[in-house]
């Protein structure tokens, strides 16, 4: 299961595993129970988890980041039924987050959320983009093979002697036909061009 599938879904407790997209809504897998069902977008709405974002003092950051540094901390998980413990587990496990914007109920859900992963085994992850950078220097290197290997198809000359002769012969028989359609010509007109005894028809002489 990879974590780019996973949403959660307002008004139904723990996560899914969004399994096809419907006009209506979506078909989603329950991580608790592993149940399947149909849920209305007319009723609920979906988040992606990799879309979901966490306020800090500086800018804000992605909740990946923070399931980091709660996979990182030695601090054991709070109760998240106890708000307390729960603000006092993420003030040291995560002191820049800005803890006036993030609603006690949203590090609840962090809590409950790292705990079905973590049950779950799903690599906590998101979805790797495409160096540009990169690809451009690859597709670069791509098309100057193209060229190298292009350029000698049109430039190359004959290396042997059977493409000479090859040559040779076509060049041969281009002459070959030119003599015999100037030979068949000159038969028709005559040696001098003019028109042949044979092919004129003689004039009658006048009557007197």
């Amino acid at each position: 299961m990879e974590y780019s599938k996973l949403v959660s879904v307002t008004g139904l407790p723990g996560l899914y595993e969004l399994i096809a997209s419907k006009s209506d809504g979506a078909i989603v897998r329950s991580l608790d129970d592993k149940s399947t069902r149909f849920v209305s977008s007319r009723i609920h709405n979906f988040s992606h988890l990799e879309s979901i974002e966490v306020y800090t003092e500086g800018d804000n950051v992605n909740l990946v980041d923070v399931f980091h540094a709660m996979q990182n901390s030695s601090e054991k998980l709070p109760d998240e039924k106890d708000p307390k413990a729960v603000k006092a587990y993420f003030e040291k496990t995560y002191p820049s987050m800005d803890f006036s914007r993030v609603y006690s109920s949203d590090m609840k859900k962090m809590v409950r959320w790292y705990e079905v992963l973590t049950k779950n085994n799903i690599e906590i992850k998101l979805t790797e983009e495409p160096d540009e950078e990169a690809t451009a220097v690859a597709a670069t290197e791509q098309e100057a093979e193209e060229v190298v290997v292009a350029t000698p198809e049109k430039t190359k000359p004959a290396k042997n002697a059977e493409n000479k002769k090859s040559q040779a012969g076509e060049g041969e028989i281009a002459v070959a036909a030119k003599k015999e359609r100037t030979a068949k010509a000159k038969k028709a007109t005559g040696e001098d061009g003019a028109e042949s005894e044979t092919n004129t028809p003689k004039k009658k002489a006048a009557k007197k």
